[in-house]
């Protein structure tokens, strides 16, 4: 007689994952939280290298010993929220000037014969940089309602004319001691930061002395501004 078939009365074996302990928990997502944090940190530190290294480049090692003409502004002062006008009518926040550089002179829209010469010394310092002058813009801030006169328009093609409110424009731009804000010129970083005050009453002389400067700033800042204002 044949065996009974046996059986297997063995219970199933089951492996059992015991739930994982909120401290454990907390610590990997504080983990994550730290390694994204250090992430962005490392992006932000690439970012902003080359215009550190720039702005070290032009200020601190200086080549050869040789100091910059126009006053540097300490600290810097950024662009202000403020809304001007074209000689449209249309409104244009100063703010959307930031991403190049900015040579800004400012006076009344009569435009005296000083104010007419800071606009012929802008033009001719900007076409003086050659291959180089799409990355400055020159930039003409009227602080009156008085009208432009005509004859002066052609030679405004391709600046920058607005018209802001002169009391605004005050707690921004400041001329030098014993001086009108009209009598400067001002140069604008392309993160919008006013860093330049010239001499008052450029001449020629003083006008080849800017050249040099803006010449060594954009030397200084090719790794990090691009030619042409990004629409």
């Amino acid at each position: 007689m044949s065996s009974p078939p046996l059986h297997d009365d063995q219970p199933l074996g089951m492996t059992v994952h015991s739930m994982p302990a909120l401290q454990e928990v907390a610590t990997a997502q504080a983990g994550r939280t730290r390694m994204g944090r250090w992430k962005m940190l490392l992006v932000l530190l690439v970012c902003v290298a080359p215009v550190v290294a720039s702005y070290y480049t032009y200020y601190v090692l200086r080549p050869e010993g040789r100091r910059n003409f126009g006053e540097l502004i300490n600290p810097q002062r950024p662009l202000p929220d403020l809304v001007a006008t074209t000689l449209d009518a249309q409104p244009v926040n100063l703010r959307a000037l930031k991403g190049q550089w900015l040579l800004v002179s400012t006076s009344g829209g009569a435009c005296d014969d000083a104010c007419q010469r800071h606009l012929y010394l802008q033009r001719q310092l900007r076409e003086a940089l050659g291959k180089e002058k799409d990355r400055v813009d020159w930039v003409w801030l009227i602080t009156d309602t008085a009208v432009v006169p005509e004859a002066l328009r052609p030679a405004l093609k391709g600046a920058t004319v607005l018209r802001v409110p002169p009391a605004a424009l005050a707690q921004w731009l400041q001329p030098q001691a014993g001086h009108e804000l009209s009598e400067h010129l001002y140069l604008v970083d392309p993160m919008g930061n006013w860093m330049m005050r010239f001499p008052p009453q450029l001449d020629t002389h003083g006008a080849s002395n800017v050249k040099r400067d803006l010449d060594r700033l954009l030397r200084a800042a090719a790794v990090w501004d691009t030619p042409g204002r990004q629409p």
